[in-house]
């Protein structure tokens, strides 16, 4: 069973709410989420690895989408 914080009360209605949208909405909404996770991703790496150039960042980014495993050595 997932473990969540969120009460069954507020599951029922944020079940109720997306089941009322559009699929387009749907849509946008999913990718809202995604581009919000990868700007907390990028804040991330950029705290972790001031040195960094954005060219990087955006280079771990995606890696860490497509590769989540560190790359072999030779790779980097």
């Amino acid at each position: 069973m997932p473990h969540t914080d969120t009460t069954p009360e507020a599951q029922a209605l944020q079940l109720e709410i997306h089941r009322s949208m559009s699929g387009e909405q749907r849509l946008l909404l999913a990718y809202e989420m995604s581009m919000f996770a990868r700007e907390l991703n990028r804040a991330r790496l950029r705290s972790e690895h001031p040195d960094w150039s954005e060219a990087q960042v955006a280079r771990e980014l995606l890696r860490l989408a497509f590769f989540p495993k560190p790359l072999p050595a030779g790779f980097q």
